[in-house]
Parts: C-alpha cells; sequence; structure tokens
C-alpha cells in the first residue's frame, strides 16, 4: 500500500480543507485532481507531515503519519509548485544540499547531485546560479532536488506550470520515464489533464475535501453505448447519409468520424453501410470517455 488514510479531517478556521477522509492507495502512478479549493495541497501537506490534521489516522509507506514525520520526509520527495530556491547558490549546489537535508552525507550528496542533474537535462548548467536558469530549467532542478536522495515515492505539485510547450514534453517523459521506466511510485497534481493522463495510471478526484472518484483511467474512461471512432478510406459522405438514414449520428473529427447509432442497430451494421457506399472501413473502435468528461462528470454530480 502507498499511503492510507481513515476520516482525515483538516480545517483552517471556519473552513474544511479535507472531511472524513478515507482513500487507500496502491503504488504506482497516480494523478491528483479537483478544482480549486478541492483540497488537493492540503492532502500533499498531510501525506509529507508538514500540517497537523483535526481527526483520523493514516500511514504512507507503511509509517503513520502522526509519528513518523521525519522519516516520511527522508523517503519521499517533493516538488512545490511554488519557487524554492536560493539566489546565487549553483544549481549543484542546492540539489546536493536537498540530499543533505534528506540525510545523506556530504560527498554522497554532491555526487548524486551530479548525477541528477544529468539526468534531467542541466549537465552544462550545474554551476550556473539559479536564478539565472529560465522558468524550464528551474523546474528541471527542483525535480532534481526531489530525487537526489532516490525516493520512495515523488510528489510533483503542478510540475509543468509555466513552461512552454517544449518545456513541458520535456518535464511530462522525465516524469513517465521515473514512474514506468524507473519504477517509482509518484503522486501527478495538476490541473492539465492530459499531463495526467501521459503519465499516470490512476487517478484520485477531490472536491471541497471529500473524495470523488478514484480508479484506473482506463476503467473510468467507460464506453459510450452505440458510440464508436470509424476511420474510412475513402470519401464518407455516402457513409454518412446511410448512418443518418438510419437514425443515427455523424460528424467529422480530424480524420475520424464520431458515430452513433440508432437505436436497435448493432455494431456488425456500420461494415455493412460502409460496403453498401463502397467504402472500407480501415479503423474502428468504441468511442470512450475522455479524462476530462470523467472529472466533469465526478465534480458535477458530487460537489
Amino acid at each position: 500500500m502507498l499511503f492510507r488514510l481513515n476520516n482525515i479531517t483538516k480545517t483552517y478556521g471556519r473552513i474544511t480543507a479535507l472531511r472524513q477522509l478515507s482513500v487507500e492507495v496502491a503504488p504506482g502512478a497516480i494523478g491528483l485532481l479537483g478544482p480549486n479549493g478541492a483540497g488537493k495541497t492540503t492532502l500533499i501537506r498531510t501525506l509529507l507531515g508538514l500540517i497537523g490534521i483535526d481527526s483520523g489516522s493514516g500511514e504512507i509507506l507503511g509509517m503513520d503519519i502522526r509519528a513518523r514525520q521525519l522519516d516520511i520526509r527522508q523517503a519521499v520527495g517533493f516538488m512545490p509548485e511554488d519557487e524554492c530556491l536560493f539566489p546565487a547558490v549553483p544549481g549543484v549546489g542546492f540539489v546536493a544540499y536537498a540530499g543533505e537535508l534528506c540525510g545523506m552525507k556530504a560527498g554522497d550528496a554532491m555526487q548524486r547531485a551530479h548525477e541528477v542533474l544529468n539526468y534531467v537535462g542541466l549537465d552544462e548548467a550545474r554551476y550556473r546560479p539559479v536564478e539565472s536558469y529560465s522558468t524550464g530549467m528551474k523546474q528541471r532542478l527542483k525535480l532534481a532536488a526531489a530525487i537526489v536522495h532516490d525516493p520512495r515515492l515523488l510528489i510533483l505539485d503542478e510540475p509543468t506550470n509555466g513552461m512552454d510547450p517544449a518545456g513541458r514534453k520535456e518535464m511530462i517523459e522525465l516524469a513517465r520515464d521515473l514512474a514506468h521506466g524507473k519504477g517509482m511510485s509518484l503522486i501527478f497534481s495538476s490541473h492539465l489533464l492530459p499531463d495526467v493522463e501521459s503519465v499516470c495510471d490512476h487517478v484520485l478526484v477531490l472536491g471541497r475535501g471529500s473524495l470523488l472518484a478514484q480508479g484506473a483511467i482506463k476503467e473510468l474512461k467507460q464506453a459510450h453505448p452505440g458510440a464508436f471512432e470509424v476511420r474510412l478510406k475513402g470519401d464518407p459522405a455516402g457513409f454518412l447519409a446511410r448512418i443518418r438514414a438510419t437514425g443515427g449520428e455523424a460528424k467529422l473529427h480530424a480524420d475520424t468520424l464520431l458515430v452513433q447509432l440508432g437505436d436497435g442497430h448493432e455494431p456488425e451494421s456500420l461494415w455493412r453501410m460502409a460496403a453498401e457506399a463502397g467504402e472500407q472501413i480501415r479503423y474502428l473502435r468504441p468511442q470512450r470517455s475522455t479524462l476530462e468528461e470523467v472529472f466533469l462528470k465526478a465534480v458535477g454530480e458530487k460537489v
């Protein structure tokens, strides 16, 4: 078990950030989703032992979140959303210092800092002061500091925030490699749903401090009854006309037809209608919900 929480409640004055939250999460790549004010940041701080909770209990990596807060922070890597860099410090010094804070000896921390800076692509900038780094470089530097001690769990809070498309792609590839290539469990908190879907296998959706949805992304993205994605070899006009004549609907999206069959029609009828139109189906699969639809459904139905 990666972490387990039982009836966790956390309030800030009259605001309840977490409301009797109970959840169990297995190791893997976990996306953390929710609208503003959902409790995502409070959940992360609770897991890290950075804040006290009002009631409830829990453990992360087998360690009690109330009793073993220092041990947890030595076993978990955290890349915060906010900038946390020290001016006038070279990149390698910043990462090495992060390693020492996690209990590494100075020499080991420095050696490991060089290794992770190579990994994130900052080898040529390692001796430059951090204030000279671009936004993308600062994000990768924070990632290096989060993994310098080879954590069992990595928590990424809005890791692609403020990055240009190229930098965002690099960060996603690094996160994906850590999760699926290096076998590191991670919690990926982001409002950019395509980023979450690119990296994660499972998601948690929070709203007003409560758990709204949880599960494997593939399972949550349910198939729409009678809905299919179709690609044809030639002109789709005749095929479209036959779909609509049977009470169905179809629209062209890029090079793919999104087809909704009429009542009483089975998927096999698609092949028949294509043949009648003199066309050939090259691609056919059930249309499934997007992660955005899963998110909006969870928030809309339960918040």
